[in-house]
């Protein structure tokens, strides 16, 4: 594939072989750093102290956060707990006994950029919690499976969509993933529902994220006064887990996996 950088009718970038290998190591990167998580989350930390932990591991890597001065933002990291479906704030808030939390982290490593996202659990989740977590998990990688050349981002949503809603969850509708590459946030909009066949085409090197977040209850959100938190309207639980990947000419490539096998049920 030599696309020397061309956009589609869609403006989404297609990228070059070569630049796989930039993205490689950026979704390496922030998948070690969230691997390094683990044991931080556990009752009696505060979500401050997570993110200090994330900030000082970024800077350590030589690496740059994505998210410091991103629009005003001054955290390394988004720590969503419980209800929180997304863009939570670090803060003296204390974790405990079962609270689960999506952490996201977004760092930039020559340029390129890795962002990925999974849940944490302060000590041993409730049932309802650890099955909301199963199902987003399985989501996620059923969207990644519809990843390949000819097939459409409606494909996408549409796997996402089915199998949550068959589970008696919902899909939440106001966030979605995105193009990434050199750039934070670009083309396409990756939307976590949607109809089969619908959409863009996927096209190889192309280089997005999936990151559908689910809710036990209904899939309405609201934005706290803060401009950042999003919560869901029912109070109900919500998880969210997030890779980026790159098309290839017969699937995908995950970026973002973990180095040692800690993406899914770190609680255990």
């Amino acid at each position: 594939m030599d696309t020397s950088g061309r956009i589609t009718k869609d403006g989404i970038r297609i990228y070059q072989d070569a630049d796989f290998a930039g993205m490689r190591v950026a979704g390496r990167q922030v998948a070690e750093i969230l691997d390094l998580c683990g044991p931080l989350v556990k009752p009696g930390v505060s979500t401050a102290e997570i993110d200090d932990f994330i900030r000082e591991e970024v800077e350590r890597r030589g690496l740059k956060s994505a998210t410091i001065g991103y629009k005003g933002y001054q955290h390394a990291s988004c720590i969503s707990i419980n209800h929180v479906v997304c863009h939570g704030i670090p803060g003296p808030k204390v974790l405990t006994e079962g609270d689960i939390a999506n952490i996201d982290v977004t760092i930039i490593a020559d340029g390129w950029y890795g962002d990925s996202s999974r849940m944490f659990v302060a000590g041993k989740p409730p049932r309802k919690a650890e099955r909301l977590m199963e199902v987003t998990h399985e989501a996620l990688m059923r969207g990644i499976a519809a990843v390949r050349p000819g097939n459409t981002f409606g494909d996408i949503g549409f796997a996402i969509q089915s199998y949550v809603e068959a589970q008696r969850m919902s899909v939440v509708r106001d966030f979605c993933g995105h193009g990434l590459g050199l750039v934070f946030h670009a083309p396409p909009n990756v939307l976590h529902y949607g109809r089969a066949g619908k959409g863009p085409v996927l096209e190889e090197g192309m280089f997005f994220t999936i990151e559908p977040m689910v809710n036990l209850g209904r899939p309405e959100t609201k934005v706290l006064a803060d401009d950042w938190t999003a919560v869901t309207r029912d109070k109900s639980l919500s998880a969210q887990y997030e890779h980026t990947l790159g098309v290839t000419a017969d699937g995908c490539e995950i970026f973002t996996l973990s180095p040692g096998e800690k993406f899914f049920k770190t609680w255990e």
